[in-house]
């Protein structure tokens, strides 16, 4: 997902003050990448890796730690284990759905093949357990090692919720947990844990990680019906795909015989025709699907700003608050 398009960006002031730690997160994920045996396994990840992400998450991890006070090496370590866990599901998830680009580029599995793609990602995963352990502190390792199991879940849920008109709000909720909001928290999560800070501090950014990371998917899936070439995706990607996001969802749920007829057509049996994609859009539109998932992303956007009030005042403390405001301004 694209972060581009407003004016302000609070994700790049961000990177602007953890400069010298990103840098050190980069080296250290170059560095871990190597193998000596498998000339691949850099190949592809630098593909990955060298893309052009905002590396949001490992910066995640490197503010919390900040915020907490925390003066030791570690929070680069868990910045790089959070990146090499983030990039090992792109790679998986490029596979399951068959993607053949990401971030404007083409993907792994479409330059070398599935297979590589697949045991690369087992190989950052290997990787990112191994700098856990470095840090010597195994709370830190139980909640990366729960996060990484969570999105593992999310992932096998949306398989089978996606294109079952049965699936709930409360099911989709479930799957963006999983696939997104699980590395957002435990990102935040074991910067707070490293510094040693206190509960109430830990789980605030708990708090904060989790929400924002559900704002950000549900604004993800808005963006496939209502973004533009700048948000970095195709409209309708989603529909074509046949995955049953929340507006969706929202508009099967008050469909009319007629209508649902359509939705089985398209998302459940995937017989798709020219047209469909605006068909569905205008459904979309009838039942105040977009507005009302809009209006639930910055719910989701205002509880995560809402979290951070324990936390002492802090330049990155306001960045954050900056950023839950930024990732639903594209939808506002």
């Amino acid at each position: 997902m694209s972060l581009d398009v407003a004016a302000t960006k609070p994700h790049e002031k961000l990177a602007e003050v953890l400069a010298g730690e990103m840098a050190e997160v980069n080296t250290l994920i170059r560095a871990r990448m190597a193998s000596e045996h498998a000339p691949r396994i850099p190949e592809v990840t630098a593909h990955l890796v060298e893309a052009g992400g905002k590396r949001l998450r490992p910066m995640l991890t490197l503010a919390a730690a900040n915020m907490c006070g925390y003066d030791g090496p570690y929070h680069v370590h868990l910045a790089a284990t959070v990146e090499f866990i983030h990039t090992a599901t792109l790679l998986h998830d490029d596979v399951v759905d068959e993607s053949a680009q990401r971030r404007g580029r083409p993907t792994a599995n479409l330059l070398w093949d599935n297979t590589s793609s697949v045991l690369v990602g087992d190989y950052l995963f290997a990787r990112s357990f191994q700098l856990m352990v470095e840090t010597g502190n195994m709370r830190v390792l139980d909640i990366l090692a729960n996060a990484s199991a969570t999105i593992a879940e999310g992932e096998v849920l949306q398989l089978t919720a996606a294109q079952d008109l049965g699936t709930s709000e409360e099911i989709y909720l479930k799957v963006v947990r999983g696939k997104t909001a699980a590395l957002f928290s435990a990102a935040m999560e074991v910067g707070g844990v490293i510094a040693a800070a206190d509960e109430t501090l830990v789980k605030a950014l708990f708090d904060y990680g989790d929400a924002l990371g559900v704002s950000f998917q549900i604004v993800d899936d808005l963006l496939d019906y209502w973004g533009s070439d700048a948000t970095g995706k195709n409209i309708g990607d989603d529909f074509r795909e046949r995955k049953l996001t929340l507006p969706v969802i929202k508009a099967v749920a008050r469909a009319n015989e007629e209508e649902r007829a359509f939705w089985v057509r398209t998302i459940q049996k995937g017989k798709q025709e020219d047209g469909d994609l605006q068909t569905a859009l205008d459904l979309l539109a009838k039942h105040g699907a977009m507005e009302e998932t809009r209006v639930e992303a910055v719910a989701w956007a205002d509880q995560a700003k809402a979290a951070l009030a324990p936390l002492p005042d802090h330049d990155i403390k306001q960045m954050l608050i900056d950023l839950a405001d930024y990732v639903v301004a594209r939808v506002s």
